[in-house]
């Protein structure tokens, strides 16, 4: 059913299979259609057969049921009578599964550190407006051109604070790079509280994630990869800037490909209007530049929404393989968005793609995909065929037993914390404290009490055995007081020498 011929089985039309090609399955995808439409069974159908055919997958799960991928299918009769309507023979499959979680509750702990993530993306994290993203760009400059670590929000928060509190350093800074005022520091550091206490700062610290782990291939099967995003969903910023810095950090560390056999490795990013919505200009530019170069890496990057105009022109003008499940059209913005999706298929003469949107079934959907030398192929109504695995999640025994026998188990699960900026910036404070404590010390015990002890003064000064003062120990402390307040202990010191041989010479 996958990879006989080169392609992923994805449906029966009223003529022929629908089959994603392989070869061209890092040109990328969407997934689109209304809430129950069958949008999750497909993203299942999809990830079983890229695993089938040795291509590691990663998705997100947002409602936990795509959990079931790993355990055997459980031949339902609704999933059987598809395979008879189709003309395929259900087979129950399970499928190699590792299961990720920022929170670290439902799979292994998944960890970026703060210089990784990048002031871009760390700017949206935080929504910060244009002033605040430059001062972070400066702490980030800052911090890399003196060796002071980011690794965690606690490394962060304090480099903010010596940023915050340290006139001169903001004055430097301000020379060098432009203004940073208390303000924005101040803003930014609310804004840190905020994402600290929606969970976030779990997500930065080591051991950070290697995405090479992602690229894991069992007994000839891709691992797919699932990210438990239920409580995540909760922080949709997070969430989004999240599954960027993944994509972000594929591109960087996959190596140049061209078109491959089949692709390297397969993005779902579900729910992906989160990724777009208030996204700013240079972000936006960014993400179109990533999704544009990545397939060059072999990546496939293939987007899950409701809608189709949840994705910007220049982003789904390189999707070329599509799947559009049911949408209802109520509202002015729902006829919009049927008619933009069926403008996106190239037409059937055989009927109107945008009334046929509206009256699709549960599980059967329009598709199109790429053929030959990457045109796509005439839109097809289709029935999808049903998933090999279980359908719906597994139970918490389950999962936890899944974990146990993860072969990531002991590499992310305890928390490493080495020196960074938080350790060097208090080691410098406390230097620094240390320093002035004996200069203090040297002040108020080096003028005063060695003239003290000179003119036969350090006793107290309200002590009844004390003997007043001549006439030369008077000038004399006065001169040393005036002087040292003044110019400083060394200089003082000299000039206070000289006056105490003058009048001492004065006196013999």
């Amino acid at each position: 059913m996958a990879g006989e011929d080169g392609t992923i089985l994805i449906g029966k039309s009223e003529t022929k299979f629908e089959r994603l090609v392989l070869k061209l399955a890092n040109r990328h995808g969407l997934v689109t259609g209304a809430t129950g439409t069958g949008k999750t069974v497909t993203l299942q159908k999809l990830a079983e057969g890229f695993s089938a055919v040795g291509v590691p997958v990663f998705t997100a799960d947002i409602k936990g049921d795509l959990s079931g991928v790993s355990a055997m299918g459980n031949s339902l009769p609704p999933f059987v009578n598809r395979a008879k309507e189709i003309g395929v023979e259900y087979s129950a499959d399970q499928f190699p599964v590792v299961f990720w979680d920022l929170f670290g509750e439902q799979g292994h702990p998944v960890r970026a550190t703060v210089a990784e993530m990048g002031p871009l993306l760390l700017a949206r994290l935080l929504e910060l407006n244009d002033v605040q993203e430059g001062v972070l760009n400066i702490l980030f400059r800052y911090a890399d051109e003196h060796g002071l670590l980011l690794l965690d929000l606690k490394d962060l928060r304090a480099m903010l604070s010596e940023l915050g509190s340290n006139k001169e350093l903001q004055g430097q800074l301000q020379a060098a790079y432009g203004n940073v005022s208390s303000a924005s520091v101040g803003a930014i550091q609310r804004q840190l509280l905020v994402l600290e206490n929606q969970g976030g700062a779990k997500f930065f610290g080591e051991p950070a994630l290697d995405i090479k782990d992602f690229m894991r291939v069992e007994d000839g099967r891709g691992c797919i990869n699932v990210l438990a995003a239920d409580k995540l969903m909760q922080s949709p910023r997070l969430y989004a800037t999240f599954l960027l810095w993944l994509l972000s950090e594929l591109f960087e560390i996959m190596p140049e490909v061209g078109d491959p056999e089949k692709p390297k490795l397969v993005f779902f990013f579900d729910e992906a209007h989160l990724l777009f919505e208030n996204a700013p200009p240079a972000l936006l530019e960014s993400i179109e530049q990533v999704v544009r170069l990545i397939r060059s890496k072999g990546v496939g990057v293939y987007f899950v929404t409701q809608n189709p105009l949840d994705v910007p022109d220049k982003v789904g003008a390189q999707l070329g393989n599509r799947v559009q499940h049911a949408l209802r059209a109520f509202t002015p913005r729902e006829q919009k968005a049927v008619k933009a999706a069926a403008e996106t298929f190239r037409p059937n003469p055989k009927f109107s793609t945008a009334q046929v949107i509206t009256n699709l079934g549960v599980g059967e959907a329009l598709v199109s995909v790429l053929e030959g030398k990457g045109a796509p192929s005439i839109v097809e109504r289709t029935l999808i065929a049903p998933p090999g695995g279980r359908v719906g999640p597994i139970t918490p025994e389950e999962r936890k037993a899944l974990m146990r026998e993860s072969p990531f188990r002991s590499k992310y699960t305890e928390t490493v914390d080495r020196e960074s900026a938080f350790e060097m910036l208090a080691k410098r404070a406390e230097e620094a404290a240390k320093a002035a404590e004996e200069a203090a010390k040297a002040e108020s015990g080096g003028v005063g009490g060695w003239l003290g002890g000179i003119l036969g003064g350090g006793g107290s000064s309200t002590g009844k055995g004390r003997q007043p003062q001549s006439m030369a120990e008077k000038i004399a402390t006065s001169a040393a007081r005036s002087v040292a307040s003044s110019v400083g202990r060394q200089i003082g010191t000299a000039i206070v020498r000289g006056v105490l041989g003058s009048l001492l010479g004065g006196r013999r």
